[in-house]
């Protein structure tokens, strides 16, 4: 699970809280994390294979949410990577881990791998939430017709450069001055908790207004692409909603836990005594989140992909073939088979003017069938509403 206890836990001086927490039943943990994880990780890179008997997803040549997409299950794939990892080496290594606790301890190695097995793990769910704001943005970009491949260079930019910066300040500020001697206090740890939640609480505030705007301009270019406003179109719009719906439902199903969580744990450390009687709800409360947090933060990977392509089967295709664009195969075939020749007395400026309907229709259909890849039901209806698709 990612929660930036782990990197406190790596301390030696560690609060009481965390101790609280990570000591609690770690077997029990470890094992809940490593059977999420490898669930998580088998059902995710089934999801994403190719199947046998299935078309190509339809997705637009210029558009870089497919790579968005794909790039936010790498991310989980490798984080779940780094779980199962780190709790296996917990549970096969007690007495490697013991040595953390180890005030004035010689060997550097448990504590090397402490940290850096919680900062992979960190780092890369920290760029999973920067990958997901930059879906909202570019999904918006899209309808707005602002977006392309060219803007992923910058989403990268983006992604790693705050996910990196963000992680080494606040692993720097916890671990000052050094990572046996780390300082005490709950003032000197917010800021490493702030930079790790930072990208978390920008998604759960942000992406729903980029979705719903989103949604308003899908709505308005369905309008606008033939005039009318037909039942097609009506759910086509409901289903990208959907999705979008979709997508923040797991978010806020997998890291809900952890908010939850951390807001507790910040409250036990406030008080002089975390043993005493009062607190006996708060602390269970706080051990049954930290539990769900072990179930729940793996299977976002395979949640994800359900919100993004919905259930793709079991029949693996893994024969490699070269694969063409759906979106142009359909074009050029339609328009060279389907197109009325137009008349020889057609006024220049009214196939002009048909022409530049048609080049606006077919990048609103472009930027729609984006927001519907995964699919199959909406692409089709798409596929038929489109004045390409009827010979226009």
């Amino acid at each position: 699970m990612a929660s930036p206890r782990l990197e406190t836990y790596c301390c030696p001086n560690r609060d009481a809280a965390t101790q609280l927490v990570v000591e609690f039943q770690p077997k029990v943990f470890c094992g809940v994390c490593i059977g999420s994880a490898s669930i998580s990780l088998l059902l995710t890179i089934l999801q994403l294979l190719p199947k046998k008997g299935q078309s190509p997803r339809k997705m637009p040549k210029a558009s870089s949410s497919s790579t968005i997409l794909l790039l936010i299950s790498i991310c989980d794939i490798l984080g779940g990577l780094g779980m199962i990892f780190r709790s296996s080496v917990w549970l096969g290594f007690p007495g490697f881990i013991a040595n953390i606790s180890v005030v004035n301890g010689t060997d550097v190695w448990p504590s090397t791998f402490c940290v850096g097995s919680a900062m992979w793990i960190q780092l890369l769910y920290s760029a999973g939430f920067w990958w997901l704001f930059c879906y909202a943005v570019d999904s918006y970009l899209v309808v707005r017709r602002s977006a392309g491949l060219s803007t992923i260079v910058l989403y990268h930019m983006m992604t790693w450069g705050l996910a990196v910066m963000l992680c080494v300040e606040g692993i720097a500020l916890l671990y000052y001055p050094s990572l046996s001697s780390c300082e005490n206090g709950l003032e000197h740890a917010i800021p490493h908790y702030i930079t790790t939640y930072a990208p978390l609480l920008l998604v759960l505030v942000v992406n729903p207004i980029l979705f719903r705007r989103t949604v308003s301009a899908v709505a308005s270019l369905l309008k606008g692409r033939q005039g009318i406003y037909t039942e097609n179109e009506r759910r086509l719009g409901t289903e990208i909603q959907m999705r979008f719906f979709k997508i923040m439902l797991v978010f806020v199903i997998c890291w809900s836990s952890n908010i939850i969580n951390e807001t507790l744990l910040f409250y036990l450390e406030m008080q002089p005594d975390i043993n005493e009687m009062p607190l006996k709800n708060i602390r269970s409360a706080a051990l049954i989140t930290w539990i769900i947090m072990g179930v729940l933060n793996p299977m976002q990977g395979f949640l994800f992909t359900l919100a993004f392509y919905g259930w793709t089967g079991w029949r693996v295709d893994l024969k490699w073939r070269k694969r063409e664009i759906p979106w142009e195969s359909m074009s050029s075939s339609t328009a060279g088979e389907n197109a009325y020749p137009a008349p020889v007395n057609y006024q220049s400026n009214l196939h002009d003017s048909k022409k530049i309907s048609t080049t606006d229709s077919q990048q609103t259909d472009e930027a729609i069938s984006m927001l519907s890849e995964g699919n199959t039901s909406s692409d089709e209806r798409l596929t038929r509403s489109s004045p390409i698709y009827q010979g226009w």
